[in-house]
């Protein structure tokens, strides 16, 4: 029993999807179990309304309706949501939390913070998607029909002014999260509110070399990339590598496409040496990415990069570009590369033909992800809670 701990009501955009966001809450609500801690989550899902308690972890599942739309293929927004505030409002008061933690500015964040308000509650808000970076990327089609100098300006413009509306949204919070340095500074400047570092862990036991099951035969090079196949993961660069590959004489290779999205059409007829699985979970996933040789992530716009890290457990190194969090995971020339675009196919060469360099770059990048855990994660971000609840008994954490 934790009887120093505070109560926590945590309020994310999503859980049930494919998606950092997701992948992390249900690392946060497992970790608030393993340690019996009073957490309430308050999410969305698909079946009708209901409240669990299991210990001190309660949970309560909130549907969304017919006026729902779709963000993204799994990710859908209700702006009637608000209907579910009576029983949300009945659920605050019986838990009584002594801190609301919302994710994003989605329907379930902004009634978390408009609750907060409400209640005279503490608010902390963790950043987890560089939404002014998607707006813009999202924008090329419209883009491509402006004069070339007035694209740049307009794509910056819709940057710029997504970034304030989000940062004013997130000052409301009275502290922030970020899974990296570089967006901490950033979120600092751009809200004037005190961010503190919240990275990502990963399982280490699911995510191991172990689980490799290639055939003894098989002696292609696995080029592998997981997570959504969307214009912001820049996963037309995917297609640009097995050109440059082929134009180096290189063909012992193939792609190990996981995930789903709007671009996966356009990836299948243009990527004639891969495969598509689709969206993997669990044993399945971790098989896959054990059977890569080579992690190839071309993102300039993720926040942290999970999927990073799970490939690096698998003792699969990496290539990732240097902006955004993947190249705070990868240490180049030691668990990966970090190269701009132009330079991904000649870094997947480098390591292809080098099978001592693979060896050790595979033996680090597991030496590594071992020492990313999640519970270190989150016994951080209770760490900082207690500045929220400078009144509060000081926390006490058990395993």
């Amino acid at each position: 029993m934790n009887d120093f701990a505070p109560r926590i009501a945590y309020f994310p955009d999503s859980f049930h999807e494919i998606n950092g966001v997701a992948h992390t809450s249900r690392h946060f609500e497992a970790f608030a179990r393993r340690r019996n801690l009073p957490f309430l989550c308050v999410r969305a899902g698909e079946r009708e309304e209901s409240l669990h308690r299991d210990g001190n972890v309660w949970t309560l599942e909130l549907p969304r309706g017919i006026f729902s739309f779709a963000l993204e293929k799994d990710l859908r927004f209700d702006p009637a949501f608000p209907r579910h505030v009576p029983l949300i409002e009945e659920t605050l008061a019986r838990f009584s939390p002594d801190l609301i933690h919302i994710t994003g500015p989605s329907e379930v964040g902004m009634l978390g913070a408009g609750l907060a308000h409400h209640l005279s509650l503490p608010l902390a808000a963790s950043w987890h998607t560089n939404v002014h970076e998607y707006a813009a990327r999202r924008a090329e089609w419209f883009l491509r029909l402006l004069p070339a100098g007035r694209a740049a300006s307009t794509g910056q413009k819709i940057e710029d002014l997504t970034l304030t509306a989000a940062a004013r949204f997130y000052s409301i919070a009275k502290l922030l999260f970020a899974p990296n340095r570089d967006l901490c500074r950033l979120l600092e400047r751009a809200t004037g509110r005190k961010c503190q570092l919240m990275p990502r862990g990963v399982d280490a036991a699911l995510f191991h070399p172990s689980k490799r099951a290639r055939r003894a035969d098989d002696n292609e090079f696995v080029l592998g990339f997981v997570g959504r196949l969307s214009i912001e993961k820049n996963v037309a660069q995917l297609a640009a590598v097995q050109d440059e590959l082929e134009r180096m004489g290189i063909t012992n290779f193939r792609f190990l496409i996981v995930g789903h999205g709007a671009e996966e059409q356009w990836l299948r007829e243009r990527l004639h040496r891969a495969e598509f699985p689709g969206v993997l979970r669990g044993e399945a996933l971790s098989a896959a990415y054990a059977g890569m040789d080579l992690f190839v992530f071309p993102s300039h716009t993720d926040t942290f990069g999970n999927v990073v890290l799970e490939a690096l457990s698998s003792g699969v190194p990496a290539i990732v570009t240097p902006d955004g969090g993947p190249c705070t995971i990868v240490r180049d020339n030691e668990t990966g590369r970090i190269v701009p675009d132009a330079h991904f196919a000649a870094a997947v060469a480098e390591i292809l033909t080098d099978p001592a360099k693979h060896a050790s770059l595979r033996q680090a990048a597991r030496a590594y992800a071992e020492t990313a855990s999640w519970d270190a994660v989150f016994d951080g971000v209770y760490a900082t809670y207690e500045s929220l609840l400078p009144q509060a008994i000081p926390i006490a954490l058990t395993a």
